[in-house]
């Protein structure tokens, strides 16, 4: 189990943009399992490889409903529908949410860790994963498209 450190806003890595993947090889294979290792061992939902100090183009995102784990690796939203704005967290910014305008429904072009061509149709939280995940891809942070930004506050009992 390889659980890294995930980056917090300000770091260099979380404003480059990410390499694509030429070769699903060892190393790609083992940020794969860092990325899944890492959520995991944390409250949240979607993580790309920048937000562990990994400028590659990989993702791994858990919605923690049920489905099944989404490995994306070089993906590309092909196709964007309608908008909603929606709460907005992140694991490299911790203690804030934000209301962010995304879309309502995408579609995603990405190879899966087998290197298999996938394409995704997804709405709702899916679709907002997808489009904040790439966005860390492209060096964007949520907070960079945040209407509004609010501190969590935790109250003592």
């Amino acid at each position: 189990m390889a659980i890294r450190e995930i980056v917090q806003l300000g770091a260099k890595c979380l404003k480059n943009i990410s390499e694509p993947i030429t070769e699903i090889d060892d190393n790609i294979k083992k940020l794969i399992k860092d990325l899944k290792d890492t959520l995991y061992s944390v409250d949240g939902v979607g993580l790309a490889a920048p937000q562990i100090g990994v400028n590659k183009r990989v993702v791994f995102i858990d919605l923690r409903d049920g489905s099944e784990p989404i490995v994306l690796i070089n993906p590309v939203i092909t196709y964007k529908e309608g908008k909603e704005e929606g709460y907005e967290g992140c694991l490299s910014y911790l203690g804030y949410e934000g209301i962010v305008e995304r879309p309502k429904k995408v579609k995603l072009e990405t190879l899966n860790e087998k290197g298999e061509k996938v394409l995704y149709e997804a709405e709702g939280l899916l679709a907002r994963c997808f489009c904040h995940e790439v966005d860390h891809l492209e060096g964007i942070m949520y907070v960079d498209k945040a209407i509004e930004m609010y501190e969590l506050v935790c109250e003592e009992e």
